[in-house]
């Protein structure tokens, strides 16, 4: 009898409550019997899988515009946006790569046509340098990456990282002997955020060995350094 009945689906707030349970489990956690750490990092791995699903929908249905905003505001209110950022190395491929859909998906999310996560982000500018200092990490730098792209769309948070000492960084990472990290580095520069502009200035005073200038007929800012040929449009 016990097949014939369906378990309960659950809420978006069960949801996120759950996550962040095992994100706190898997950042603390000092089991020594592998097969149940293994079993809940199974656990957490599906309901990243599940919250991905309901921010994008499950292919036959949209997603409910409740249901994204309920997680949304139980992912930024109780602060699983941090866990899941510090827990993403004790994960595996697929939920490494499921959980960086759900963070751009976060990311863009209105909730009373409030941008909960630029909000967040002002109040949150260290989660900024776990994410960039990610670059120094071969195994999981890719990710923090393309996480590091979708956060600094936000204007503010974008201007963070400009006046940061992290842009110096970026340089150097350029130099990283990793065609993927590199490509990678690059990809985050030619993010198009309304703080370009600044970058261009704040660069192009900063080094020497960089100049910036307008193509007009193009209506864009090129930046070009001296690294290889490396260059950057906008």
């Amino acid at each position: 009898m016990k097949g014939l009945f369906k378990s309960k689906p659950r809420t978006p707030a069960e949801l996120v409550q759950l996550t962040r349970e095992l994100l706190i489990y898997a950042q603390t956690n000092t089991e020594t019997r592998q097969r149940k750490r293994a079993g809940k990092m199974a656990i957490l791995a599906n309901l990243i899988l599940e919250m991905r699903t309901t921010l994008f929908g499950n292919g036959q249905a949209e997603p409910s515009a409740e249901a994204c905003a309920q997680v949304t505001l139980e992912f930024f209110n109780n602060d699983t946006f941090r866990l899941l950022i510090n827990c993403l190395p004790k994960l595996d491929l697929g939920a490494r790569q499921d959980a960086t859909h759900v963070i751009a998906n976060l990311q863009r999310q209105r909730v009373n046509s409030k941008l909960i996560a630029s909000e967040y982000m002002e109040n949150n500018f260290e989660i900024l340098d776990i994410l960039i200092l990610g670059y120094e990490d071969n195994d999981i730098a890719l990710t923090y990456g393309a996480i590091t792209r979708e956060c600094i769309r936000h204007q503010s948070v974008a201007k963070y990282v400009l006046e940061s000492d992290h842009m110096k960084k970026f340089f150097d990472y350029l130099q990283i002997p990793n065609f993927e990290i590199v490509s990678d580095v690059q990809a985050t520069f030619k993010v198009k955020s309304s703080s370009f502009l600044a970058f261009v200035q704040l660069v192009s005073t900063s080094y020497s060995y960089c100049v910036a200038y307008h193509c007009h007929c193009h209506r864009r800012w090129t930046f070009i350094a001296d690294m290889d040929g490396f260059i950057i449009e906008y």
